[in-house]
């Protein structure tokens, strides 16, 4: 396997910087940035399964900063930050994911995740989350009430609430 996505990663690199250098029209330049946006994000996902973190950050910034308007590169983005631990740059990265895809259950998970690891104990030892915590949580459960999360996402609330 671990083959294979070298195989693919040196097909991105080459793709990639040939789309960069080509001479497209004006009226296809949108075309290109979105398709060697699309190619980092797959090259940042191949990085990520051979668990090269930082270099699955940098391809997924790359694409983000190509094509700021793609949802899918902002959640692999804030995906990927929360797995390295960059939790603000990771809730950066899901806030934009969810402006551009309010329906991307997974960006409410890792945003309500981050949230709710930013909380504080009262002095009752009762959790205070900060402000979007529940209401983040709370989206993830409306958008996907049986995923992958959900049973996780209910214990969260119930800690909190």
């Amino acid at each position: 396997m671990a083959s294979d996505v070298l195989g693919a990663l040196s097909s991105y690199d080459t793709a990639i910087k040939g789309a960069q250098n080509s001479k497209t029209p004006s009226d296809t330049a949108d075309k290109m940035k979105a398709a060697v946006a699309e190619m980092l994000t797959n090259k940042g996902n191949a990085y990520f399964k051979l668990r090269k973190r930082p270099e699955a950050m940098a391809a997924f910034s790359k694409a983000v900063e190509i094509s700021s308007n793609s949802a899918t590169a902002y959640f692999n983005l804030c995906a990927a930050a929360y797995n390295t631990g960059d939790t603000s740059r990771a809730l950066i990265a899901c806030d934009k994911a969810i402006k551009l895809d309010p329906k991307r259950a997974d960006a409410y998970f890792i945003k309500g995740s981050v949230l709710l690891g930013n909380s504080i104990t009262d002095a009752k030892g009762k959790l205070k989350p900060p402000p979007g915590t529940v209401e983040a949580l709370t989206m993830y459960l409306k958008l996907a009430p049986d995923g992958a999360h959900a049973g996780d996402v209910k214990e969260m609330l119930a800690a909190i609430m």
